[in-house]
Formats: structure tokens, sequence, C-alpha cells
């Protein structure tokens, strides 16, 4: 399935139904009276959260949707159907937007979660709603109303404890192959990742969601390579693993590119908790490691663990760490909803 985090949808609600000019009319009855039903209601559009997707790539095929008319209203009081609505399925981690991209409607992270884009028109009163003592016999129900049409833009967010970021080939695909049941495409040339990949790790009986990410390059906010399009994953992230090569000619210089790239997106991703690991140490002699943990240290102010994910040397340490960070945000995250 491929991987689509963007979409552009048109959206209609239907019309409510009009209402019916009717009178009763049966021998022997003298009076009968009015007797015209109410249109029935319009359809809604609405936007659900279903478990089972991680892309929009639906939308790629079908942008219009439009609810069901209200039927109209009919003699013998009989009131029209309600139209029925529309629902658009969508991933957890969804964002509805306006059309200009930047007016947030509604961000949808738990399952089952609905939220009504758009209503649909009332029905239109029938002529027996208009009776009175002094109007035995009106003449007129009024028409529905219209439904409102629109269009909005569905965003998808990941939702993931921990996100990795690196720069390209600096072994993200093969960590995450390595720690979970995921199968990322693995080769030795950059830009292997296309898109972001899922994976579940498992450290000490806990799971949580990692989400690899493709590789960052200078000028990455500026569109260069594959651009800054998929940062906006790691948002909900409460950790970033942040993968440096260890074969690399410098690895403080390779730390610093990313992180300037993070900084320039902004969003608050420079900020978050990050974890920085120097890999393929597999690959390397021990005076190299001694040497480029180093300069990244100079580079990060912090020690760097060290990690191999083809021979699995520090990988439990590392997603030790990184549980140790996830649990502190959730105590944190739960003592604010207690609040």
């Amino acid at each position: 399935m491929k991987f689509l985090d963007e979409a552009k949808v048109y959206i209609a609600s239907g019309a409510g139904g009009n209402g019916c000019v009717s009178f009763r009319r049966e021998k022997f009855i003298e009076f009968g009276g009015p007797n015209g039903g109410d249109g029935g209601n319009g359809g809604d559009v609405v936007v659900e959260a279903v478990n089972g997707l991680n892309t929009l790539i639906d939308y790629r095929y079908q942008q219009h949707f439009k609810a069901q008319r209200g039927g109209n209203g009919m003699g013998k009081d009989r009131a029209g159907a309600n139209g029925k609505d529309v629902a658009l399925k969508v991933p957890i981690g969804t964002q509805v937007y306006e059309e200009d991209g930047d007016t947030l409607i509604a961000d949808l992270t738990e399952v089952g979660q609905r939220v009504t884009i758009s209503r649909g028109g009332n029905g239109g009163f029938g002529n027996a709603h208009f009776k009175s003592s002094t109007n035995r016999a009106p003449r007129h129900a009024n028409p529905g109303q219209p439904g409102e049409e629109r269009t909005i833009r569905l965003r998808l967010k990941l939702i993931a404890d921990a996100g990795l970021v690196g720069l390209p080939n600096a072994g993200k695909s093969t960590f995450l192959a390595a720690v979970s049941a995921a199968k990322p495409k693995i080769a030795d040339y950059p830009f292997t990742t296309l898109h972001p990949q899922l994976g579940v790790f498992e450290v000490d009986d806990r799971e949580f969601v990692l989400a690899d990410l493709p590789g960052l390059i200078e000028g990455a906010h500026e569109g260069t390579g594959l651009g800054d399009r998929f940062l906006g994953h790691t948002e909900r992230c409460r950790v970033l693993l942040h993968l440096v090569d260890g074969t690399a000619e410098d690895a403080g210089a390779a730390y610093k590119i990313v992180r300037d790239e993070l900084e320039a997106y902004g969003q608050g991703l420079n900020e978050k908790p990050e974890i920085v690991a120097l890999s393929k140490a597999d690959a390397m002699t021990k005076e190299a490691i001694k040497a480029q943990t180093t300069k990244l240290q100079k580079a990060c102010g912090k020690i760097p663990m060290v990690l191999s994910a083809q021979s699995g040397e520090g990988v439990q340490d590392v997603l030790r760490a990184l549980l140790r960070i996830i649990d502190a945000a959730r105590e944190e995250a739960d003592v604010k909803e207690r609040a």
C-alpha cells in the first residue's frame, strides 16, 4: 500500500427536503384540514478515526463526497426520510484543516472519535405545521434548507512514542528491522526510505511504537532531497532517537546537519528529549569508535550511546533509555490531565 499523508477533499452535506402542502379530503369527513408533512433533514458529513489504517491513500482516488438529500414531506402527515450521513474513515492521528491549510478544524487522536464537518440542511415545514385557530387552511409550506459545501484538507501525523531521525544511510531502517517486525527497505545507497515506517519494539515485556523517517540532508527545510515534509510525523513523538553513522567522516558534523534542519523546521522538534547514538559500531575499530564518540560528544553536549543493529550491540540499552523517557512523559501527561 502506498503512503499518503495529505489529501484535499471536497464535501457537501445533504439539503433538507421540502415541506408539503396537502389537505385531507375523504368522503363523509366535512372538515378535513391540512395534513402536509415536514421534509426530512439532509445527511451530515463526518470524519471518523478507525483502526487498521495508516495512510490517506483512499483519498487520492476519490476526492468528492456528498451526503444524501432529505426526503420531501407528503400528504397524510407523512414526513420525509432523513438523508444518510457520509463518513470519511481516516487513520488515527489525522488532522482536518480548512482549505487554507492553516485553520485547524479537528484533531482525531483516538479510535472511534467522530467529528461532524458539514451539517445537513433542515427539512422544511409542511402546511400542517402552520395550522392554528386563526389560520385553519394554510396553503404554504417551507422549502428545505440547503446543505453546506466546502473543501477540506486532511493531514496525517503518525502517532508514535519515539521518532527515528538522522542523515540518509545512518542505519535507521536497519535498526527498525532489528528491533521490530517491520520490514523496511534496506540498501547501501541513500534515500532507501521514501516514506515513514512504523514498527513496534519490545523491551522488558513492554511495547512501544517507533517511527522511522526518511533521511534529512542539509537544506531539507528548503525542499532539498525529500525535504522536511515528513517531519510533521515527529511532532507527536515523546522522544527522538538520533542515529549518527559512525563510518562517516565526521560524526559531529553529521549530527549538526540534522539538528539545524530540526531547528529550521520549528514546531518544537529541537526541544524534544533526544537520545544520540553512534551506529554501525560493528564496522568500526575501537580507535575509530573512540574518535567519533569524542567528536559527537563535543557536538551534542552529551555522552552518545554506541550500537550496532547488525550485531545487536547496545540495542537493548538504547531501547531501555527510550523507555525511561517515554514513561516519564506519559506520567507527566497523566498528571496534567488530572489537574
